[in-house]
């Protein structure tokens, strides 16, 4: 622990788990009893109901593995959080696609008795299928948060020990109430990012489908029918594209999250320049993570759907996936420079940033998807202007208080190679072992690989990386050492 204060360090860990537990509570249960209030009067479509009440248990789950994550964050063990983070992401994928599915097979594929029972027809399957991707979410969370709360049971012994041992011996326990307030002085303005980032993902929830409604309504002569339509295309954003979108940021997360201490203690210590290269090199890393999820994702982007939802055909969800997979860059960059500004200090930026971002998302929403001739295709128009806003926002501020030696083409220009070069060959590759007499799901599975492969030769090949960057990345000595055995890096 930085300072040697591990013991006022674990007394703000348990005052926080025990402050930020109870919100967390009292946020469930507002969500779960108020599910039908806010659907209905709020939002103005009942069918919400059984989505929040699916989303209910998982505030309480976040704010506990929030605590938990930033704990260990402040002694450097980034390993656990980028664990969690991973694991969390994976579930979330495995259990949605998973839970999806199943409800699209009881529903449509071969429905039983079952399906009838829980009224799964085919007027609101997508309702279902939306809860059941919500529902996996908050499995995932609760999954995720177990598995933050075993790693504190299992590793307790070994913090008693360290906080025994403490080299700071001016302990003085400091009133609950007292750090209390730090908390919330801090906690508040990083919350408030987190709040109006998950109000800008709900612009869709509040806008979408009565936005359709207004731009179907001369396609349609019943209301029942017109409200079928808008409710399907709004599941197949929700239920799909924001689902494969939101992967990428578990890759990332590490990054962002790594630098509020890192770059808090730097500041602290007046090392700017160490400062200055930790966050210079996560927005490289960043980019070098988001230029080929997105572009991947926009070249291949109906094999890619077909892969994870079989059997499942919407003709709106390729072309909705290739608009917004340019989401992921803006969002990943924001994510990275927003962990860059807290440890600055500037906690209220990134809350600021978000805001305006929510707002060009709200302006665009209501525009765009109301017009006929755009329609669905207008939420991720929209999310895309909204996460380019945020980011050149947060850009802007970074630049003024912080002045960074980015070389352009190691950070920009050779990323942007590799990832035009891996392009290219998954073009090639997709349409050559396409002819091949073997399922389209092989087939991409393949040229996903070839892709990933071509990626990192890349990299290497345009040597992205040099010996001190090897050196900040997670395992970076052993991987710098294995390349030097095969003769891809100089010794």
């Amino acid at each position: 622990m930085p300072f040697g204060k591990n013991r006022e360090a674990h007394d703000i860990f348990k005052t926080a788990l025990t402050l930020f537990g109870i919100i967390g509570l009292i946020g469930s249960a507002i969500l779960f009893f108020g599910a039908d209030y806010i659907a209905t009067e709020l939002i103005g479509n009942s069918d919400v109901k059984n989505i929040m009440v699916a989303l209910s248990p998982a505030v309480f789950f976040v704010a506990v593995a929030a605590v938990i994550r930033g704990y260990f964050n402040g002694m450097y063990n980034m390993k656990v959080a980028s664990n969690s983070q991973m694991l969390e992401q994976l579930f979330k994928s495995i259990l949605t696609i998973g839970l999806v599915l199943l409800v699209y097979y009881l529903a449509i594929v071969n429905p039983i008795e079952l399906s009838a029972s829980l009224n799964l027809s085919e007027e609101n399957v997508t309702v279902a299928m939306a809860t059941a991707a919500n529902l996996a979410s908050t499995i995932a969370t609760i999954i995720c948060a177990g598995y933050l709360l075993l790693f504190y049971q299992k590793t307790k012994k070994q913090i008693w020990k360290n906080i025994n041992t403490s080299p700071n011996k001016e302990y003085k326990k400091e009133k609950t109430t007292r750090i209390m307030k730090k908390i919330l002085s801090i906690s508040i303005p990083i919350s408030l990012a987190s709040i109006v980032s998950a109000i800008n993902r709900n612009i869709d929830t509040f806008t979408v489908v009565n936005g359709l409604k207004v731009a179907l309504a001369n396609s349609f002569s019943s209301v029942e029918a017109l409200t079928d339509e808008a409710t399907r295309l709004y599941g197949i954003l929700s239920g799909r594209i924001d689902t494969l979108i939101g992967l990428p940021t578990a890759l990332n997360v590490a990054f962002a999250t790594a630098l509020v201490p890192a770059v808090s203690e730097a500041m602290a210590n007046k090392d700017v320049e160490t400062a200055r290269r930790r966050i210079t090199f996560s927005i490289r890393m960043t980019l070098l993570i988001a230029l080929p999820c997105a572009i991947g994702m926009c070249t291949i982007a109906e094999p890619i759907l077909n892969l994870l939802f079989p059997n499942v055909y919407a003709p709106e969800a390729a072309p909705l996936l290739q608009i917004s997979s340019f989401t992921i860059i803006f969002t990943l960059i924001n994510q990275t420079v927003g962990g860059a500004l807290q440890g600055l200090g500037k906690v209220f930026v990134p809350a600021i940033s978000l805001a305006i971002g929510a707002g060009v998302k709200l302006v665009l929403n209501l525009l765009l998807v109301t017009n006929p001739n755009i329609g669905i295709y207008g939420a991720a128009i929209g999310s895309v202007a909204a996460s380019f806003t945020t980011t050149i926002i947060e850009l802007i501020v970074l630049r003024k208080n912080m002045k960074l030696n980015t070389n352009k083409t190691q950070a920009i220009i050779k990323p942007v190679i590799a990832t035009l070069l891996m392009s290219a060959v998954t073009l090639l590759s997709y349409e050559y072992i396409g002819r091949l007499n073997i399922s389209n799901s092989i087939v991409t599975i393949i040229t996903l690989l070839i892709a990933i492969l071509t990626y990192f030769f890349g990299i290497l090949k345009l040597k992205i990386f040099d010996r001190e960057d090897y050196h900040m990345l997670p395992y970076g000595d052993k991987i710098y050492k294995f390349l030097e055995k095969i003769k891809v890096v100089k010794s």
